[in-house]
């Protein structure tokens, strides 16, 4: 799937990992990057995580709230974010209708039940920003993903 700069992604509403719905209604006047990883418990997907949380402070300077989705479901998204010790981070289950905001976005991959490595960065209308996807084993670059939230800010 190739995300073209303002496009419109679905409305969506996901739980996180502190049994909050989250929708793209609850972040007027922030960017968000929906950053998509395939599973939960994987060292490539923690890697990606940890990096979000650790940078933040950095994020919210740019005016952007980053999300981690993947399709796993709460019990596990709730286990991972403690293990991991997040504080800031939301980790959002796409688990039920299983990956249905991944479909929605071009960005499910059948053959193995997963979404892909994708980051996207949209503003509070859900226009498309900036977006990357990757290999499944590759870890986003986070000065990457940085720039274009201050770019973008």
């Amino acid at each position: 799937m190739k995300f073209k700069k303002g496009q419109k992604i679905p409305e969506f509403s996901l739980e996180d990992h502190n049994d909050q719905e989250i929708s793209l209604a609850e972040f007027e006047g922030k960017n968000i990057l929906l950053s998509f990883h395939p599973f939960a418990w994987t060292s490539v997907c923690r890697n990606q995580m940890e990096a979000l949380e650790e940078n933040y402070e950095e994020f919210d300077k740019n005016n952007t709230v980053p999300l981690g989705i993947s399709i796993d479901p709460m019990p596990a998204k709730k286990a991972w974010a403690r293990d991991m010790g997040l504080k800031k981070l939301s980790l959002l289950s796409d688990f039920w209708p299983h990956g249905e905001l991944a479909s929605k976005l071009g960005i499910f991959i059948d053959k193995i039940g997963t979404s892909g490595r994708v980051n996207i960065l949209v503003d509070d209308q859900g226009e498309v920003l900036w977006a990357k996807e990757y290999d499944i084993s590759e870890l986003p670059d986070i000065e990457e993903v940085l720039e274009a939230a201050a770019d973008n800010a």
